[in-house]
This record gives C-alpha cells, sequence and structure tokens, in this order.
C-alpha cells in the first residue's frame, strides 16, 4: 500500500505502480509505463490497467488513448524535476482529460497545492512519509494570483472594486 491522498484524504490504494520489469500477476490492477501499456494486447488481462509517464514523455503518443484511461500517472523522479507540472496542466486544459490523474514519485507535502492547481487530484506520497502530515498542503494557500485548472480566472478578474 502505498501514502494515497485522493478526494482530499488518505485513502488505501488498489493500484501496483510497476517500475522496469517487476513482475505482476494477471488480475492486478497496474500502472504500467506508457511503452509497457502499449505493449500489452487490448482484452489480454483480467485486471484493471493504467498508464504512467515519465517527465520527458511525449504525449503524442497518448493522446489516442485518453477516452479510455480512467488513471493517468505522472513520475517526479525527484523534488527538483518540475516537468511533470506542464504535462499534468496541458493534459487538462489542452487534451480535456478528465480521468484520475495521479503524482507519483518523490511527491512531497510541500508540492502538494502546486500539483492541485495544475489538475492532479491524486498524489502518491513518498513511502518514507506519512499522508496524513502531508495532507494539510493542499491547504497552504487560500488565494491564487494566477490562473490555475482548479481557478481559471486571474486573481485580477475575481476581484471586485467598491
Amino acid at each position: 500500500m502505498q501514502n494515497l491522498i485522493k478526494n482530499h484524504s488518505v485513502t488505501a490504494d488498489a493500484w501496483l505502480l510497476i517500475r522496469d520489469d517487476q513482475p505482476y500477476s494477471d488480475g492486478d490492477d497496474v500502472i504500467l509505463p506508457l511503452d509497457a501499456y502499449l505493449a500489452v494486447p487490448a482484452g489480454s488481462r483480467s485486471g484493471r490497467t493504467a498508464v504512467w509517464l515519465a517527465p520527458d514523455a511525449d504525449l503524442a503518443q497518448l493522446l489516442r488513448l485518453l477516452p479510455a484511461l480512467s488513471l493517468l500517472a505522472i513520475d517526479f523522479p525527484a523534488f527538483t524535476d518540475g516537468r511533470g507540472y506542464s504535462l499534468a496542466r496541458l493534459l487538462r486544459e489542452r487534451h480535456g482529460y478528465r480521468g484520475e490523474l495521479r503524482a507519483v514519485g518523490d511527491v512531497q507535502r510541500d508540492q502538494l497545492a502546486y500539483m492541485a492547481q495544475v489538475g492532479f487530484d491524486a498524489f502518491a506520497i513518498r513511502e518514507d512519509r506519512p499522508a496524513e502530515a502531508a495532507l494539510s498542503g493542499l491547504n497552504d494557500f487560500t488565494e491564487r494570483y494566477q490562473a490555475t485548472v482548479l481557478q481559471p480566472q486571474p486573481l485580477f478578474k475575481r476581484r471586485t472594486f467598491s
């Protein structure tokens, strides 16, 4: 089980994140790297299958699959690697992805508020950090100046003058 935050609460995770050539059973619900997902014939597994993207992923390979994906994960291999933020915002705003968008990898409390603003709605917190403590990171900021996925209008357009 991972430290999963979803819908603003800590929850159990039924999905297995598969890295490298890690074995899994046919009935497992798995999140596969994009290349491995593309290699699995449609309908050949009894368990659910989702995709995780590396931060340098080419979204063109994925676009035709988006309607069929209920879960899409984006990997953050290091706390300092911000490319996943751009992928999330592109998927939500430009490509209209509406399924679960999960941050995986080196995900920590300090990132959650920003990740939510670009479209993430689930967060697999690093295993060495308690998800309960990270949960409050979603509420670090009460107002945002710029437009985001959650608040498409910037503050100056929302502000009322008297």
